[in-house]
């Protein structure tokens, strides 16, 4: 069983095959998430929310990070493992940002990185990729910097936020980026930005025109009940299950009807 490398990605953009990308933050999620198929999985610092129940990621440590990247990259054997760098692994300098990049590969095991940011992170990505580490951008609503936004909004909707996204997405590719998550921005703009770029671009809440989709496996799932983005369509109700299989669970607990002789010694 090949894994899946940063050439298959570019490989199916040329070709037209749509990308199809979600995180995981375990070792058993990630299997099955693998079995049906998905080629990119993203251990995405939203753990933090959707595991841990911070309300946004910016608590998110390298610790974390690399703790539950070992979990996925222990199961899985085909899809690309890409390890979202957290907040303040990357801003402070370009060789800390070097070292926390290699970290993801030499301790976690993926085999790349994802960073938040555009122009002003150009240099760093550029030195992290020379180091040998390959690295998927990331442009449009940025979750840790939520408070410089003032929330978790759409980008891309004025024209100066349009060329700087586009100037950024440029400038990403030609530092030597294999990919660019879009968040949260236009579908036409999203189509733009794809049709400019001879990297795929992964799409959350971007339209149907960018080369993959990817989301918070929690959100489709419906384990995640905080709340629920507009662009999440939930392919599932696993919270429901849950309930519905824990009260049976208890009710048989309080009535004696588990554990029956069959399941005793």
């Amino acid at each position: 069983m090949d894994r899946i490398t940063i050439r298959n990605l570019q490989k199916m953009k040329v070709e037209g095959e749509k990308i199809a990308a979600l995180t995981a933050y375990d070792y058993y999620m990630a299997k099955f998430v693998e079995e049906a198929g998905i080629e990119v999985i993203l251990v995405g610092d939203s753990l933090n929310m959707v595991v841990y129940g911070e309300p946004s990621t910016l608590s998110c440590t390298m610790t974390k990070m690399l703790a539950h990247t070992k979990a996925v990259s222990s199961s899985a054997l085909r899809a690309l493992v890409v390890g979202d760098m957290p907040f303040l692994s990357y801003q402070p300098s370009i060789r800390e940002a070097i070292y926390n990049a290699g970290l993801f590969l030499s301790e976690g095991g993926a085999q790349a990185v994802k960073l938040e940011g555009g122009l002003e992170f150009v240099p760093t990505v550029g030195k992290i990729i020379e180091s040998g580490i390959p690295v998927m951008g990331h442009l449009g609503m940025l979750p840790q910097s939520v408070h410089k936004y003032g929330g978790y909004l759409v980008r891309g909707k004025t024209d100066r936020e349009q060329e700087y996204l586009l100037e950024s997405a440029l400038a990403l590719q030609e530092a030597g980026c294999f990919a660019i998550v879009l968040e949260k921005v236009p579908a036409k703009l999203g189509k733009k930005l794809t049709e400019s770029l001879a990297i795929p671009t992964i799409g959350i809440g971007a339209g149907p025109y960018c080369d993959g989709q990817i989301l918070v496996l929690n959100d489709m799932l419906g384990l995640y009940d905080k709340f629920c983005p507009k662009f999440v369509r939930p392919y599932a109700n696993l919270k429901k299950l849950i309930l519905k299989a824990v009260k049976h669970y208890r009710n048989d607990v309080k009535s004696g009807d588990y554990p029956s002789s069959e399941e005793s010694f």
